[in-house]
């Protein structure tokens, strides 16, 4: 009798181990959210659509009474997106994680448990040696929000901070050239009524938003940057023809005579450099305006000084000085939706991965932002600015 020859082999005939699904555990996310303190600020870190989003994904989130109030956004609304409010002060730095707008002060920075997250601003340029002694003896990790940085190397939190800062100045200098201290001059293209001047320095975010609002009021403003690139892809944004120049001290001088409103948003690596000198600013047109929105690295108008939301404006050589730093906070519930829609995806992404320490590994974007890891410093900005020691992160997490 003829034997029949199995179609399988030997090993295949043995019993298999099976391989079994390992599925990823989820962690819960307990996140405070305190209100912020800081002179004029009054963004929030997540709106009450954000919350619900959080919530609604098993995460708990404790917001401060009046947190989001300064823009527009209620207790109520907030305890109906499922956050648990308190008027402890205490009890939401507890938390372990901290998300604010602002970095948080030494007194606040005392109220923090030790191994907690800590999610915000870092402004490196206020902040003193004290402040990252603090964070190394809590052994806090902190993330600040102008370092996270995507795969398309954009920092999506400055971006989206500079867009509304960009548009803001067109539309703070309309008001202000319509007041009674202004000329009784509307940013518009009226007929019969020939256009204002505008003069944009700076070809970066704040530039090509600043020059988009312009031409949408009916304008044509005049850009003027060193590089040659942003120059080229404003022209591609705006999607229309633009006068653009490189910073050429005779073209920029003959522009500013004929200016009614000129927009500073030119940034330098640590103070931004001075490009319009006092001899150029008495040479303008009297009641023109100047909107430094660098001013907080210094301000690229000579004659600009630091002003206030209160007292916004000043008068130097008659002519009006806008010198605002933070320029986004007058809008704060624009601001707060801005970033609120940048950090929810975010926090999700970190309950998916079962918390930080995991999300870390894998997500460079994430990693990026870091600048202190379990109290030690991760950042070569800082520990070069602060001369402090530092370590590579990628030696720390794999």
């Amino acid at each position: 009798m003829k034997s029949i020859r199995s179609p399988f082999t030997h090993s295949e005939l043995l019993p298999q181990e099976e391989m079994l699904e390992i599925q990823r555990k989820k962690g819960q996310l307990f996140i405070g959210i305190p209100k912020e303190r800081s002179y004029q600020e009054k963004r929030i870190c997540l709106t009450p659509d954000a919350v619900a989003d959080l919530t609604a994904n098993g995460h708990r989130v404790l917001i401060e009474t009046e947190a989001g109030t300064d823009a527009n956004f209620s207790d109520r609304d907030y305890a109906e997106a499922g956050a648990e409010i308190t008027a402890d002060t205490t009890k939401v730095f507890a938390c372990p994680i901290i998300l604010k707008v602002e970095p948080p002060t030494l007194e606040e920075l005392k109220m923090i448990n030790p191994q907690t997250v800590l999610i915000s601003a870092l402004q490196i340029k206020t902040q003193k040696r004290a402040y990252f002694k603090a964070l190394e003896k809590k052994r806090i990790t902190a993330l600040a929000f102008e370092y996270i940085r995507d795969s398309d190397g954009i920092y999506p939190v400055v971006t989206a901070l500079s867009e509304i800062a960009g548009t803001a100045s067109v539309l703070i200098a309309a008001e202000l050239l319509s007041n009674p201290n202004g000329k009784g001059l509307i940013l518009g293209n009226i007929t019969g009524v020939p256009p204002l001047n505008i003069v944009i320095l700076g070809a970066g975010t704040v530039g090509k938003f600043a020059a988009k609002t312009a031409l949408g009021l009916g304008t044509n403003p005049k850009v003027f940057d060193q590089s040659i690139t942003k120059l080229r892809d404003i022209q591609n944004f705006v999607g229309k023809p633009l006068y653009t120049s490189t910073i050429q001290p005779n073209n920029l001088t003959k522009a500013l005579k004929r200016a009614d409103v000129v927009i500073g948003a030119i940034r330098g690596k640590n103070r931004s450099p001075i490009v319009v000198t006092e001899n150029m600013v008495e040479q303008m047109k009297k009641g023109s305006v100047i909107i430094d929105v660098s001013i907080d690295t210094g301000g690229c108008f000579e004659t600009s000084e630091v002003t206030s939301h209160d007292n916004p404006v000043f008068t130097k050589h008659d002519i009006l000085h806008y010198g605002v730093p933070n320029l986004p906070s007058r809008y704060p519930r624009s601001s707060s939706v801005s970033i609120s829609n940048i950090f929810t995806p975010y926090l999700l992404h970190i309950g998916e991965e079962g918390g930080l320490e995991k999300t870390l590994r894998f997500n460079r974007s994430l990693r990026n932002g870091l600048y202190f890891y379990h109290g030690v410093l991760t950042n070569k900005t800082v520990a070069d600015w602060f001369d402090l020691s530092y370590r590579d992160i990628n030696l720390l997490i794999f």
